[in-house]
């Protein structure tokens, strides 16, 4: 992943930060690129582990039901919950991009208790009080985030479980990744265009991260009693040397759950999970 962060933008729905995230999940090829980032060795690939490791164990001590996927992009926890955990969930998936919600029907093409539609956060067409569990995994740094938690909170019935994600803009990964590593990708960038050998590139991403604290207290704010708290993707390496020691040291692959930290080491995670309940 190689683009700039916009967390410090005052206008969570400007339609500059709308456009640029558009630019990146917009088109079959655009859906295609996602999902083939929870694969292979990349940096990517192992937060997308890390990530569906530590929401699998949050998943799997919580009610069963019918759950909601917002921002399922396309579809991999869907299909993932679907063929680990037949029977348990009734699920509803939606995403922004109609490419995504496409690439999420062909990935769950057979499989009954699944709907998929085109919906916002901020907007989603559901009845109140209708879900027991709604997960937002890797959704909220691209939206409005005050508006997707009221959202939440609106369709979770009371008592229900929401799951939620969020990059963690303290962790000194994201901290050199887009204040020094994106920055300098960017110069390269500028400098090979000019020598007609482009190669390099750092886009604007639309990402706005909100720190722990931060989050909870919009989560009280809009209805959701925050629980527990865990930092995932828990790395001492910085860009780019992760790329080089992840291509031997492969250990993630096996062992997801030595990422995860609710101790002293949490604040390397370069991203973190809340569990909340909807107050009744």
């Amino acid at each position: 992943m190689s683009s700039r962060i916009a967390w410090k933008s005052r206008d969570a729905r400007s339609p500059a930060r709308d456009a640029a995230i558009a630019a990146q999940y917009l088109t079959p090829d655009d859906a295609t690129r996602c999902a083939a980032g929870y694969e292979g060795w990349r940096p990517a690939a192992r937060y997308f582990r890390s990530r569906l490791h530590v929401v699998d164990a949050t998943l799997r001590a919580g009610p069963r039901g019918r759950l909601l996927d917002v921002g399922c992009g396309p579809g991999m926890l869907v299909r993932y919950l679907l063929d680990t955990r037949p029977g348990e969930f009734q699920i509803t998936g939606c995403d922004r991009f109609q490419a995504m919600i496409d690439a999420a029907t062909a990935r769950t093409k057979g499989y009954d208790d699944v709907e998929l539609i085109t919906a916002r956060i901020e907007e989603m067409p559901f009845p109140s009080k209708h879900f027991d569990v709604v997960v937002a995994m890797g959704v909220l740094e691209y939206a409005d985030a005050d508006h997707g938690l009221r959202e939440i909170a609106r369709v979770l019935r009371p008592g229900g479980l929401a799951v939620v994600t969020m990059l963690n803009p303290l962790s000194p990964y994201r901290l050199v990744e887009w204040f020094v590593y994106w920055p300098l990708l960017r110069v390269l960038g500028r400098v090979e265009r000019r020598l007609g050998v482009p190669r390099h590139a750092a886009a604007i991403s639309g990402i706005r991260a909100i720190r722990l604290a931060r989050l909870r207290r919009m989560m009280r704010e809009n209805g959701l009693t925050p629980q527990d708290a865990v930092y995932y993707d828990v790395t001492p390496l910085v860009p780019p040397l992760d790329r080089l020691v992840r291509r031997w040291s492969r250990q993630w692959r096996d062992h997801p759950e030595r990422t995860v930290s609710r101790g002293a080491i949490r604040w390397l995670g370069t991203a973190y999970l809340v569990t909340a309940r909807r107050e009744d």
